[in-house]
């Protein structure tokens, strides 16, 4: 039996903040800056997601369904394409319309708040998948989070909401002995199957594919062929995740980088011993040989393959817990431009800008630091979660007031507030909140429930309308 080879590449941009100085406090709403997020969107389409995707494209109508690749694009990213690169989201559309193109499901906003709130996770999942759906035709059955992050309870997670797989780091220390090439599942719940990133094959692409000091350098399609073909005869499974930003920003154009990509697949399919899948198609060819036991968060990011590259400072930290703080008011407030700024204050990019690991460590993400320090990063993020949070309290201040003159609601509130007040305290506001949790669908097992819920009836209702596949050309 033929081994599987499953490439994926993630595609996330996020909207950047301005300068918001301490004086716009309560007298600005206007957070973002809409050159700057243009003008990274419109680069990376003409350096990367244009090319890259003429390249894939290319590829499929070459070799038709021999060829199957997985890519996941953030809502955020959509809403800027949209906004601003129209003919890159069409570009990607394109390549749904293939049938060897799978799209998988992650958080909208590439959010690090399911880390504390398992509804948001919820939330944010339906969402993006839901998104999915309406651009590409597809309801994603495989999650991937933010840098690949995964633990077993998080995984159980996405196994109640019906999710079939999930991709993640095939980190050393999780691993142990064993190889990464395999199929897994959750140890919490087996019916979850769990794809683990190579991340030796993975970085010699994303990584080192243009490092001149490199000893293997330089990297051809034959010579990558060739590594794979030296996997242990008996394992099955070899995933290349990626940034998509690999192919023309980390490597440029003059690297060779997507020469390579556009040979490689005749490389790999000339030796016949391995064939293009996507995890869907990994998850019904392949049994999970074990549970693959993750009792703490893991991530592709840097060697530790932690959390640490957003949440390993103080500062990182403060911002974190205070915008984790307002989840269940952003709930209550039930407002929709408040739920859009809440969701892009979550974007880890907001959290990276305020490391520290990247100024000793030469990690190649740097380039995407928008900052002149990791402290003007903070500064500016608290600034603009300072003001959201004023926004937000203003809002429940209002619905409270509604509340109160409802008799089904009044006797909660009772004690806690009262109507001749013209505002409340946030201790007023936050044991208000606590004490209508239950009857306005606050409280989060409810939440999760539903969520598990709303997943399954959306499931059932997709409409088998496959695609038509590409045919390979005549050779």
């Amino acid at each position: 039996m033929k081994k599987s080879l499953c490439f994926y590449f993630q595609i996330h941009l996020p909207f950047q903040f301005r300068r918001f100085r301490f004086f716009d406090i309560g007298n600005s709403h206007e957070y973002y800056d809409d050159f700057n997020t243009r003008t990274a969107l419109q680069k990376a389409a003409e350096q990367c997601y244009l090319p890259m995707n003429k390249v894939l494209s290319d590829i499929i109508k070459e070799y038709g369904q021999q060829f199957k690749v997985a890519l996941s694009i953030t809502g955020e990213t959509i809403e800027q394409l949209e906004m601003y690169a129209p003919q890159v989201l069409k570009s990607f559309q394109e390549l749904a319309n293939t049938g060897s193109v799978e799209f998988l499901c992650e958080t909208y906003s590439h959010s690090l708040a399911f880390l504390k709130d398992e509804h948001e996770l919820d939330r944010q999942l339906l969402k993006q998948a839901e998104t999915i759906k309406k651009y590409f035709g597809q309801y994603p059955q495989t999650v991937r989070l933010t840098g690949l992050i995964y633990s077993d309870q998080i995984g159980e997670r996405i196994a109640k909401l019906g999710f079939k797989a999930m991709i993640t780091e095939g980190a050393k220390h999780v691993l142990g002995w064993k190889s990464p090439n395999y199929l897994y599942n959750n140890a919490c719940n087996s019916d979850l199957k769990i794809l683990l990133r190579n991340f030796h094959l993975s970085d010699d692409i994303a990584y080192r594919f243009s490092d001149r000091s490199w000893d293997q350098w330089p990297v051809t399609g034959e010579k990558f062929s060739e590594w794979l073909h030296e996997v242990d005869k008996h394992e099955e499974v070899v995933n290349l995740f990626m940034d998509y930003l690999t192919f023309g920003e980390r490597h440029t154009k003059g690297s060779g980088i997507f020469e390579f990509m556009r040979y490689l697949p005749q490389e790999i399919l000339k030796r016949g011993d391995f064939e293009f899948q996507t995890p869907s198609e990994i998850i019904k060819k392949h049994d999970a040989k074990a549970p693959v036991h993750v009792p703490y968060p893991i991530s592709w990011s840097e060697e530790e393959r932690d959390l640490s590259i957003w949440l390993g400072n103080d500062l990182q930290n403060d911002a974190f817990n205070s915008l984790c703080e307002l989840g269940v008011k952003v709930s209550f407030a039930n407002d929709e431009e408040l739920t859009r700024d809440w969701e892009r204050l979550q974007d880890s990019d907001n959290f990276y800008y305020m490391g520290t690991k990247w100024l000793t460590d030469g990690s190649t993400r740097r380039f995407r630091n928008v900052y002149s320090s990791p402290y003007d990063a903070y500064i500016n993020y608290m600034n603009v979660l300072s003001d959201f949070i004023l926004r937000v309290e203003e809002i429940v201040n209002l619905k409270i007031k509604d509340l109160l003159g409802n008799k089904k609601y009044a006797g909660k509130l009772e004690g806690i507030v009262s109507l001749s007040q013209d505002r409340y305290t946030p201790l007023q506001i936050k044991k208000a909140v606590e004490a209508l949790k239950e009857e306005l669908n606050l409280d989060p097992v409810q939440r999760s429930e539903k969520a598990a819920k709303t997943k399954k009836s959306i499931t059932e209702d997709v409409k088998k309308t496959p695609k038509k596949p590409t045919k390979a050309k005549n050779k």
